[in-house]
């Protein structure tokens, strides 16, 4: 299928998980994908992949806690390509559900810049181009820490910032050609779960979250299943979907 054909989309943390299995699927449906983080090599590693398939893929380095990083991004899209039709914030870390009383000031920041200020900072960045055009697609990757709140401290409440900001966007550029929506994925395979960024995980509070989870499944989704919902949301076949979350955790609160 050509579900994106000739659109233009920018994805951040295309270099792994989510970001690089949307990355993979949207050249597949024909989109020019532009791929953005911090570690140069596996951004290069993707844009080869995806050439070498047939699809058609850049990369710019960049960090998302950087403004000025985050304009060359945007700009350097626009001046390739002439426009930027599709956004997707996948870009993150996680914090190892922290406790608030065990909580650090520098770690906090440290999430709430990554997760939450840094998709506004490519939001604004974007929309900086797509106001004037009158069209464009976003899709935040929120979680589902965000929706119940069953992750660290942290993480849940940056999480429900993104939540929150995605409908804010849907709300002011309401009527327009712009939508704004969000996916929030359970757990995923991606190397948010690998073992050592499980190290130090506050075990007592994974166990006090993991609580609120009222069905589990015995296994972990896959990326992929998580950028189709992306797909969806970022193409025109969603184009009366505007301010909505999509939770995509295998009905994990069922």
């Amino acid at each position: 299928m050509a579900r994106l054909e000739n659109k233009i989309a920018v994805i951040t943390g295309g270099n792994s998980g989510i970001g690089e299995a949307t990355a993979k699927l949207f050249a597949r449906e024909g989109a020019t994908v532009v791929i953005t983080a911090r570690r140069e090599s596996e951004l290069r590693r993707v844009a080869d992949e995806i050439t070498a398939s047939g699809g058609s893929c850049v990369y710019i380095p960049g960090d998302v806690t950087v403004t000025a990083e985050v304009d060359n991004v945007i700009d350097k899209t626009v001046e390739m390509f002439g426009r930027i039709d599709i956004l997707v914030n996948d870009a993150g870390i996680g914090d190892r559900h922290t406790p608030t009383a065990k909580m650090e000031d520098d770690f906090w920041d440290e999430i709430q810049d990554v997760d939450l200020k840094g998709v506004m900072r490519c939001c604004r960045a974007a929309l900086r181009h797509m106001v004037p055009a009158n069209r464009g697609s976003i899709v935040n990757v929120a979680s589902i820490g965000g929706v119940y709140s069953c992750a660290g401290a942290a993480y849940s409440a940056a999480k429900a910032g993104v939540l929150s900001l995605t409908k804010n966007l849907a709300i002011q550029y309401y009527g327009t050609g712009i939508r704004v929506n969000s996916v929030s994925p359970g757990s995923t395979d991606t190397p948010l779960f690998s073992p050592e960024k499980f190290e130090g995980v506050d075990e007592e509070m994974l166990a006090l979250t993991a609580r609120s989870h009222v069905r589990t499944i015995d296994h972990m989704l896959s990326p992929y299943e998580q950028a189709y919902a992306i797909l969806f949301l970022a193409s025109d076949e969603a184009s009366g979907i505007n301010g909505q979350d999509l939770v995509v955790d295998y009905g994990g609160r069922l």
